[in-house]
Protein backbone atom coordinates (compact mmCIF):
# COMPACT_ATOMS: atom_id res chain seq x y z
CA UNK A 1 0.00 0.00 0.00
CA UNK A 2 1.45 3.39 -1.00
CA UNK A 3 1.71 6.29 1.43
CA UNK A 4 -1.13 8.12 -0.31
CA UNK A 5 -3.42 5.08 -0.22
CA UNK A 6 -2.58 4.55 3.45
CA UNK A 7 -3.54 8.16 4.22
CA UNK A 8 -6.73 7.89 2.20
CA UNK A 9 -7.71 4.70 4.03
CA UNK A 10 -6.97 6.34 7.39
CA UNK A 11 -9.19 9.27 6.44
CA UNK A 12 -11.98 6.84 5.53
CA UNK A 13 -11.64 5.09 8.90
CA UNK A 14 -11.67 8.44 10.69
CA UNK A 15 -14.83 9.46 8.84
CA UNK A 16 -16.75 6.63 10.52
CA UNK A 17 -15.83 8.07 13.92
CA UNK A 18 -16.75 11.61 12.91
CA UNK A 19 -20.12 10.61 11.50
CA UNK A 20 -21.40 9.67 14.96
CA UNK A 21 -19.85 12.51 16.99
CA UNK A 22 -22.15 14.69 19.06
CA UNK A 23 -22.52 18.36 18.24
CA UNK A 24 -20.84 19.30 21.53
CA UNK A 25 -17.82 17.11 20.77
CA UNK A 26 -17.39 18.70 17.35
CA UNK A 27 -17.81 22.21 18.69
CA UNK A 28 -15.16 21.67 21.38
CA UNK A 29 -12.57 20.79 18.75
CA UNK A 30 -13.46 23.80 16.60
CA UNK A 31 -13.30 26.23 19.53
CA UNK A 32 -9.97 24.73 20.56
CA UNK A 33 -8.64 25.29 17.04
CA UNK A 34 -9.96 28.87 17.01
CA UNK A 35 -8.08 29.57 20.24
CA UNK A 36 -4.90 27.99 18.86
CA UNK A 37 -5.05 30.31 15.84
CA UNK A 38 -4.70 33.16 18.31
CA UNK A 39 -2.19 31.66 20.73
CA UNK A 40 0.06 30.36 17.92
CA UNK A 41 -0.25 33.46 15.75
CA UNK A 42 3.47 34.26 15.73
CA UNK A 43 4.42 30.77 14.55
CA UNK A 44 1.78 30.82 11.80
CA UNK A 45 2.90 34.21 10.51
CA UNK A 46 6.53 33.09 10.56
CA UNK A 47 5.65 30.02 8.48
CA UNK A 48 3.76 32.26 6.06
CA UNK A 49 6.71 34.67 5.89
CA UNK A 50 8.88 31.82 4.62
CA UNK A 51 6.29 30.98 1.97
CA UNK A 52 6.07 34.63 0.89
CA UNK A 53 9.86 34.95 0.62
CA UNK A 54 10.10 31.84 -1.53
CA UNK A 55 7.12 32.92 -3.63
CA UNK A 56 8.61 36.34 -4.36
CA UNK A 57 11.94 34.72 -5.25
CA UNK A 58 10.15 32.50 -7.76
CA UNK A 59 8.26 35.48 -9.25
CA UNK A 60 4.81 34.30 -8.26
CA UNK A 61 2.10 36.46 -9.80
CA UNK A 62 0.52 39.39 -7.97
CA UNK A 63 -2.80 37.55 -7.64
CA UNK A 64 -1.22 34.45 -6.12
CA UNK A 65 0.90 36.50 -3.74
CA UNK A 66 -2.23 38.26 -2.47
CA UNK A 67 -4.01 34.92 -1.96
CA UNK A 68 -0.95 33.43 -0.26
CA UNK A 69 -0.38 36.14 2.32
CA UNK A 70 -1.68 35.69 5.87
CA UNK A 71 -2.18 38.69 8.12
CA UNK A 72 -3.31 39.17 11.70
CA UNK A 73 -6.66 40.37 10.37
CA UNK A 74 -7.08 37.25 8.25
CA UNK A 75 -6.14 34.99 11.15
CA UNK A 76 -8.75 36.75 13.28
CA UNK A 77 -11.30 36.20 10.52
CA UNK A 78 -10.37 32.51 10.29
CA UNK A 79 -10.88 32.12 14.04
CA UNK A 80 -14.16 34.04 13.88
CA UNK A 81 -15.23 31.80 11.01
CA UNK A 82 -14.69 28.73 13.17
CA UNK A 83 -16.74 30.31 15.95
CA UNK A 84 -19.50 31.06 13.46
CA UNK A 85 -19.46 27.41 12.42
CA UNK A 86 -19.80 26.42 16.08
CA UNK A 87 -22.83 28.69 16.43
CA UNK A 88 -24.55 27.20 13.38
CA UNK A 89 -27.02 24.31 13.74
CA UNK A 90 -25.48 20.88 13.22
CA UNK A 91 -26.85 19.62 9.89
CA UNK A 92 -26.25 15.95 10.70
CA UNK A 93 -29.47 14.18 11.57
CA UNK A 94 -31.54 17.14 10.41
CA UNK A 95 -34.92 16.01 9.05
CA UNK A 96 -35.42 17.78 5.72
CA UNK A 97 -38.97 16.50 5.22
CA UNK A 98 -41.23 13.76 6.47
CA UNK A 99 -44.45 12.08 5.44
CA UNK A 100 -46.56 8.98 6.00
CA UNK A 101 -47.43 6.55 3.22
CA UNK A 102 -50.73 4.80 2.56
CA UNK A 103 -49.14 1.64 4.01
CA UNK A 104 -48.52 3.44 7.29
CA UNK A 105 -44.74 3.83 6.86
CA UNK A 106 -43.18 6.93 8.40
CA UNK A 107 -40.73 8.34 5.85
CA UNK A 108 -38.06 10.90 6.68
CA UNK A 109 -35.40 12.49 4.52
CA UNK A 110 -32.35 13.05 6.77
CA UNK A 111 -28.96 14.75 6.32
CA UNK A 112 -25.83 12.61 6.74
CA UNK A 113 -22.12 13.29 6.06
CA UNK A 114 -20.65 12.77 2.61
CA UNK A 115 -17.70 10.84 4.09
CA UNK A 116 -14.23 11.94 2.97
CA UNK A 117 -13.74 15.15 1.00
CA UNK A 118 -10.53 15.84 -0.91
CA UNK A 119 -9.55 19.47 -1.45
CA UNK A 120 -6.89 20.34 -4.04
CA UNK A 121 -6.11 24.05 -3.90
CA UNK A 122 -3.52 26.66 -4.78
CA UNK A 123 -2.16 29.47 -2.59
CA UNK A 124 -4.84 30.43 -0.01
CA UNK A 125 -3.56 28.71 3.18
CA UNK A 126 -6.76 29.85 4.95
CA UNK A 127 -8.53 27.10 2.97
CA UNK A 128 -6.75 24.59 5.22
CA UNK A 129 -8.66 25.86 8.26
CA UNK A 130 -11.93 26.65 6.47
CA UNK A 131 -12.05 23.23 4.83
CA UNK A 132 -11.29 21.36 8.03
CA UNK A 133 -13.77 23.38 10.08
CA UNK A 134 -16.68 22.92 7.68
CA UNK A 135 -15.93 19.29 6.87
CA UNK A 136 -15.54 18.42 10.55
CA UNK A 137 -18.77 20.11 11.71
CA UNK A 138 -20.59 18.29 8.88
CA UNK A 139 -19.14 14.96 10.08
CA UNK A 140 -16.64 14.51 7.25
CA UNK A 141 -12.93 13.74 7.20
CA UNK A 142 -10.88 15.84 4.80
CA UNK A 143 -7.85 15.08 2.63
CA UNK A 144 -6.00 18.30 1.81
CA UNK A 145 -3.58 18.92 -1.05
CA UNK A 146 -2.36 22.51 -0.97
CA UNK A 147 0.02 24.15 -3.39
CA UNK A 148 3.79 24.02 -2.92
CA UNK A 149 3.86 27.82 -2.60
CA UNK A 150 1.95 27.53 0.74
CA UNK A 151 3.72 24.46 2.10
CA UNK A 152 5.01 26.03 5.34
CA UNK A 153 1.73 27.79 6.11
CA UNK A 154 -0.43 24.74 5.37
CA UNK A 155 1.77 22.48 7.50
CA UNK A 156 1.55 24.87 10.46
CA UNK A 157 -2.24 25.21 10.20
CA UNK A 158 -2.86 21.50 9.70
CA UNK A 159 -0.75 20.70 12.74
CA UNK A 160 -2.93 22.99 14.86
CA UNK A 161 -6.01 21.09 13.66
CA UNK A 162 -4.36 17.78 14.55
CA UNK A 163 -3.42 19.12 17.98
CA UNK A 164 -7.06 20.06 18.60
CA UNK A 165 -8.13 16.56 17.53
CA UNK A 166 -5.54 14.92 19.79
CA UNK A 167 -6.69 17.01 22.74
CA UNK A 168 -10.17 15.49 22.33
CA UNK A 169 -8.86 11.94 21.76
CA UNK A 170 -10.08 11.93 18.16
CA UNK A 171 -8.23 10.48 15.15
CA UNK A 172 -5.71 12.85 13.59
CA UNK A 173 -6.55 11.29 10.24
CA UNK A 174 -9.71 13.39 10.27
CA UNK A 175 -7.44 15.87 8.48
CA UNK A 176 -4.90 14.22 6.19
CA UNK A 177 -2.41 16.36 4.29
CA UNK A 178 -0.68 15.45 1.04
CA UNK A 179 2.71 17.16 0.85
CA UNK A 180 4.09 15.93 -2.47
CA UNK A 181 3.60 17.97 -5.64
CA UNK A 182 4.30 15.05 -7.95
CA UNK A 183 1.60 14.91 -10.63
CA UNK A 184 1.68 11.09 -10.69
CA UNK A 185 0.90 11.04 -6.97
CA UNK A 186 -2.05 13.40 -7.50
CA UNK A 187 -3.28 11.16 -10.31
CA UNK A 188 -3.08 8.23 -7.88
CA UNK A 189 -5.13 10.13 -5.32
CA UNK A 190 -7.80 10.87 -7.93
CA UNK A 191 -8.33 7.14 -8.56
CA UNK A 192 -9.15 6.31 -4.93
CA UNK A 193 -12.92 6.36 -5.15
CA UNK A 194 -13.04 3.48 -2.65
CA UNK A 195 -11.88 5.90 0.06
CA UNK A 196 -12.80 9.40 -1.14
CA UNK A 197 -16.36 10.56 -1.80
CA UNK A 198 -15.89 14.01 -3.33
CA UNK A 199 -13.01 16.02 -4.78
CA UNK A 200 -13.05 19.82 -4.92
CA UNK A 201 -10.35 21.56 -6.98
CA UNK A 202 -9.96 25.22 -6.10
CA UNK A 203 -7.54 27.15 -8.24
CA UNK A 204 -6.71 28.07 -11.81
CA UNK A 205 -8.03 26.65 -15.06
CA UNK A 206 -5.11 24.22 -15.46
CA UNK A 207 -5.72 22.65 -12.04
CA UNK A 208 -9.44 22.23 -12.60
CA UNK A 209 -8.94 20.72 -16.04
CA UNK A 210 -6.32 18.31 -14.65
CA UNK A 211 -8.70 17.06 -11.97
CA UNK A 212 -11.59 16.84 -14.44
CA UNK A 213 -9.51 14.70 -16.81
CA UNK A 214 -8.07 12.30 -14.23
CA UNK A 215 -10.60 11.92 -11.41
CA UNK A 216 -12.71 8.80 -10.81
CA UNK A 217 -14.18 10.61 -7.80
CA UNK A 218 -17.24 12.87 -8.19
CA UNK A 219 -16.13 16.47 -8.54
CA UNK A 220 -17.58 19.85 -7.63
CA UNK A 221 -15.98 22.59 -9.69
CA UNK A 222 -14.88 25.93 -8.26
CA UNK A 223 -14.04 27.68 -11.49
CA UNK A 224 -12.94 31.22 -12.26
CA UNK A 225 -15.03 34.26 -11.39
CA UNK A 226 -15.83 36.59 -14.27
CA UNK A 227 -18.08 38.88 -12.24
CA UNK A 228 -20.18 41.73 -13.67
CA UNK A 229 -22.00 44.76 -12.31
CA UNK A 230 -24.70 46.19 -14.58
CA UNK A 231 -25.58 49.85 -13.90
CA UNK A 232 -29.17 50.25 -15.05
CA UNK A 233 -30.92 53.30 -16.44
CA UNK A 234 -32.73 53.61 -13.10
CA UNK A 235 -29.57 53.28 -10.98
CA UNK A 236 -28.84 55.61 -8.07
CA UNK A 237 -25.42 57.08 -8.86
CA UNK A 238 -24.62 57.43 -5.16
CA UNK A 239 -24.92 53.64 -4.92
CA UNK A 240 -23.50 52.69 -8.30
CA UNK A 241 -20.13 54.43 -8.06
CA UNK A 242 -18.93 53.02 -4.70
CA UNK A 243 -20.29 49.56 -5.55
CA UNK A 244 -18.40 49.44 -8.86
CA UNK A 245 -15.19 50.90 -7.46
CA UNK A 246 -14.86 48.91 -4.24
CA UNK A 247 -15.97 45.66 -5.90
CA UNK A 248 -12.68 45.90 -7.80
CA UNK A 249 -10.34 47.64 -5.36
CA UNK A 250 -11.16 46.02 -1.99
CA UNK A 251 -9.50 42.72 -2.92
CA UNK A 252 -8.60 42.52 -6.61
CA UNK A 253 -7.17 38.98 -6.48
CA UNK A 254 -10.29 37.16 -5.27
CA UNK A 255 -12.80 35.22 -7.37
CA UNK A 256 -15.74 37.46 -6.35
CA UNK A 257 -13.99 40.62 -7.55
CA UNK A 258 -15.67 42.72 -10.24
CA UNK A 259 -14.07 42.18 -13.65
CA UNK A 260 -16.50 43.96 -15.99
CA UNK A 261 -18.79 46.99 -15.60
CA UNK A 262 -21.77 47.32 -17.93
CA UNK A 263 -23.41 50.76 -18.08
CA UNK A 264 -26.74 51.65 -19.65
CA UNK A 265 -26.24 54.06 -22.57
CA UNK A 266 -28.58 56.65 -21.08
CA UNK A 267 -26.36 56.92 -17.98
CA UNK A 268 -22.97 56.60 -19.71
CA UNK A 269 -22.29 60.32 -20.20
CA UNK A 270 -22.90 60.93 -16.49
CA UNK A 271 -21.23 57.88 -14.97
CA UNK A 272 -18.36 56.77 -17.24
CA UNK A 273 -16.14 59.81 -16.56
CA UNK A 274 -16.79 59.61 -12.81
CA UNK A 275 -16.07 55.89 -12.62
CA UNK A 276 -12.94 56.14 -14.76
CA UNK A 277 -11.57 58.94 -12.56
CA UNK A 278 -12.29 56.92 -9.40
CA UNK A 279 -10.58 53.90 -10.93
CA UNK A 280 -7.58 55.95 -12.06
CA UNK A 281 -7.21 57.43 -8.58
CA UNK A 282 -7.18 53.89 -7.17
CA UNK A 283 -4.57 52.69 -9.68
CA UNK A 284 -7.05 50.61 -11.72
CA UNK A 285 -6.63 50.38 -15.49
CA UNK A 286 -9.94 50.61 -17.39
CA UNK A 287 -10.20 48.71 -20.66
CA UNK A 288 -13.21 50.18 -22.43
CA UNK A 289 -15.16 49.80 -25.63
CA UNK A 290 -15.33 52.67 -28.13
CA UNK A 291 -18.21 54.44 -26.37
CA UNK A 292 -16.37 54.33 -23.04
CA UNK A 293 -13.18 55.74 -24.56
CA UNK A 294 -15.07 58.66 -26.12
CA UNK A 295 -16.20 59.65 -22.63
CA UNK A 296 -12.96 58.99 -20.70
CA UNK A 297 -9.49 59.64 -22.09
CA UNK A 298 -7.88 57.49 -19.39
CA UNK A 299 -9.52 54.31 -20.67
CA UNK A 300 -7.49 52.08 -22.97
CA UNK A 301 -8.97 50.10 -25.82
CA UNK A 302 -10.50 46.76 -24.89
CA UNK A 303 -10.00 43.81 -27.21
CA UNK A 304 -12.08 40.66 -27.61
CA UNK A 305 -10.08 38.91 -24.88
CA UNK A 306 -11.09 41.49 -22.29
CA UNK A 307 -14.71 40.33 -22.33
CA UNK A 308 -14.83 37.20 -20.19
CA UNK A 309 -11.38 37.75 -18.67
CA UNK A 310 -10.67 37.10 -15.00
CA UNK A 311 -7.90 39.65 -14.40
CA UNK A 312 -7.40 39.11 -10.65
CA UNK A 313 -5.53 42.39 -10.83
CA UNK A 314 -6.09 46.16 -10.81
CA UNK A 315 -7.71 46.02 -14.25
CA UNK A 316 -11.41 46.26 -15.11
CA UNK A 317 -13.30 46.02 -18.39
CA UNK A 318 -16.09 48.53 -19.11
CA UNK A 319 -18.77 48.52 -21.78
CA UNK A 320 -21.78 50.66 -22.63
CA UNK A 321 -24.95 48.66 -23.39
CA UNK A 322 -28.25 49.85 -24.82
CA UNK A 323 -30.62 47.95 -22.53
CA UNK A 324 -31.06 45.51 -19.66
CA UNK A 325 -31.53 42.76 -22.25
CA UNK A 326 -28.17 43.61 -23.82
CA UNK A 327 -26.50 43.45 -20.39
CA UNK A 328 -28.05 40.05 -19.71
CA UNK A 329 -26.96 38.79 -23.14
CA UNK A 330 -23.39 39.95 -22.47
CA UNK A 331 -23.31 38.19 -19.09
CA UNK A 332 -24.71 34.99 -20.58
CA UNK A 333 -22.01 35.02 -23.27
CA UNK A 334 -18.99 36.04 -21.22
CA UNK A 335 -19.83 35.27 -17.58
CA UNK A 336 -18.71 32.22 -15.63
CA UNK A 337 -21.87 31.55 -13.55
CA UNK A 338 -20.10 32.93 -10.51
CA UNK A 339 -21.40 36.34 -9.32
CA UNK A 340 -23.27 39.13 -11.09
CA UNK A 341 -25.04 42.24 -9.78
CA UNK A 342 -27.45 44.93 -10.92
CA UNK A 343 -27.62 48.47 -9.58
CA UNK A 344 -31.16 49.76 -10.12
CA UNK A 345 -34.03 51.41 -8.28
CA UNK A 346 -36.53 49.60 -10.50
CA UNK A 347 -38.08 46.54 -8.88
CA UNK A 348 -39.06 45.22 -12.33
CA UNK A 349 -35.49 45.54 -13.62
CA UNK A 350 -34.12 43.85 -10.52
CA UNK A 351 -36.54 40.95 -10.88
CA UNK A 352 -35.81 40.57 -14.60
CA UNK A 353 -32.09 40.44 -13.85
CA UNK A 354 -32.57 37.86 -11.08
CA UNK A 355 -34.80 35.74 -13.29
CA UNK A 356 -32.59 35.80 -16.38
CA UNK A 357 -29.04 35.72 -14.99
CA UNK A 358 -28.35 32.18 -13.79
CA UNK A 359 -25.17 32.74 -11.80
CA UNK A 360 -24.53 31.06 -8.46
CA UNK A 361 -25.17 34.40 -6.74
CA UNK A 362 -27.04 37.40 -8.10
CA UNK A 363 -27.21 40.66 -6.17
CA UNK A 364 -29.21 43.85 -6.35
CA UNK A 365 -27.64 47.13 -5.24
CA UNK A 366 -24.71 45.39 -3.56
CA UNK A 367 -21.11 44.48 -4.35
CA UNK A 368 -20.14 41.16 -5.90
CA UNK A 369 -17.67 40.82 -3.02
CA UNK A 370 -20.50 39.66 -0.77
CA UNK A 371 -20.64 36.27 -2.51
CA UNK A 372 -18.56 34.72 0.25
CA UNK A 373 -19.46 32.14 2.86
CA UNK A 374 -18.20 34.29 5.74
CA UNK A 375 -20.11 37.36 4.52
CA UNK A 376 -23.31 35.39 3.92
CA UNK A 377 -23.31 33.92 7.42
CA UNK A 378 -22.17 30.38 6.56
CA UNK A 379 -19.25 30.66 9.02
CA UNK A 380 -16.78 30.02 6.24
CA UNK A 381 -16.84 28.34 2.88
CA UNK A 382 -15.07 25.45 1.29
CA UNK A 383 -15.26 27.42 -1.95
CA UNK A 384 -17.79 28.84 -4.39
CA UNK A 385 -19.17 26.14 -6.63
CA UNK A 386 -19.89 26.98 -10.25
CA UNK A 387 -21.23 23.46 -10.82
CA UNK A 388 -25.02 23.26 -10.73
CA UNK A 389 -25.26 19.67 -9.51
CA UNK A 390 -25.18 19.02 -5.75
CA UNK A 391 -24.02 22.52 -4.76
CA UNK A 392 -24.09 25.96 -6.40
CA UNK A 393 -22.50 29.04 -4.87
CA UNK A 394 -20.70 29.19 -1.51
CA UNK A 395 -20.40 25.71 0.00
CA UNK A 396 -21.17 25.73 3.71
CA UNK A 397 -22.27 23.01 6.10
CA UNK A 398 -25.41 21.86 4.32
CA UNK A 399 -23.57 21.59 1.00
CA UNK A 400 -21.12 19.14 2.64
CA UNK A 401 -23.89 16.67 3.46
CA UNK A 402 -26.10 14.37 1.47
CA UNK A 403 -29.62 13.16 2.20
CA UNK A 404 -30.96 9.67 2.71
CA UNK A 405 -34.30 8.12 3.60
CA UNK A 406 -35.09 6.71 7.01
CA UNK A 407 -38.27 4.62 6.97
CA UNK A 408 -40.02 3.37 10.13
CA UNK A 409 -42.58 0.61 9.99
CA UNK A 410 -44.61 -1.68 12.22
CA UNK A 411 -44.30 -4.98 10.41
CA UNK A 412 -45.54 -3.87 6.98
CA UNK A 413 -44.78 -6.21 4.08
CA UNK A 414 -45.26 -5.81 0.36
Amino acid sequence: MTEIESKAKAARDASFVLASLSTDAKNRVLLDLANRLTSERAAILEANRKDMEEARASNLSFAKLKRLELTETLLDQMADGLRQIVALPDPIGQVVKESKTAAGLEVQKVRIPLGVIAMIYESRPNVTVDAFGLCFKAGNACFLKGGKEAAHSNAALAELARAALRASNLPEAAVEVMTTNDRDAIRELLTMDQYLDLVIPRGGTALIQFVHEHSRIPMVQHFHGVCHVYVDVDADAKRAVPICVTAKTSSPATCNTLECVLIHADRAKELVPVLCKEYADAGVEVRGDERVRKLAASAVAANDGDWGCEYLDLIVAMKVVDSLDDAIAHIRKYGSNHTDAIVSESADAQQAFIRNVGSSCVLTNASTRFNDGYQLGLGAEIGISTSRIHAYGPMGLEELTTQRYVVRGEGQVR
